[in-house]
């Protein structure tokens, strides 16, 4: 038996929805990351691009547990002097997008594949968004948070 080997003419790129409300970050970033992989699909390799699109809406109401309302997000530019650091419950008020982004940027792999990966990522703070055209299949996260019961 020979081993398959996805062909650029066997990718295809779904559409899903995913809601982030009183969902813990951790299981959700989990969970968006390997629909972006593309771990879902039956014909799935590490070297191939299988990966689907995923939308995240109500990024504002996600759940973070533990004490990472007072821990904070670093990033760097890479300049001299470009280490940027802010707070999660300052971003959860004014960016959530940066902190679903980061969280699964970190369960990607470290290559040039994640780029184009996260790149299909799309999160948008409130319920609406302007991909209804590509008509995105919900994509159901069962454990939500133990405060949100």
């Amino acid at each position: 038996m020979k081993t398959f080997t996805p062909k650029p003419a066997d990718l295809t790129h779904d559409w899903y929805i995913v809601d982030a409300t009183d969902v813990v970050l951790g299981r959700l970033a989990s969970q968006v990351a390997t629909l972006l992989r593309g771990k879902n699909k039956p014909t799935y390799a590490p070297h191939a691009d299988l990966g689907d699109y995923v939308i995240v809406i109500n990024a504002d109401k996600i759940a973070l547990t533990g004490n990472k309302m007072g821990k904070e997000l670093y990033s760097h530019s890479g300049r001299p002097g470009g280490l940027r650091r802010d707070s999660y419950a300052e971003l959860l008020e004014n960016n959530p997008e940066r902190i679903i982004k980061a969280a699964v940027k970190g369960m990607l792999p470290k290559n040039r594949l994640a780029k184009v990966q996260l790149d299909r990522l799309r999160v948008f703070r409130g319920a609406e968004h302007p991909h209804t055209p590509q008509q995105p299949k919900t994509f159901e996260i069962a454990q939500i948070s133990q405060q949100a019961k």
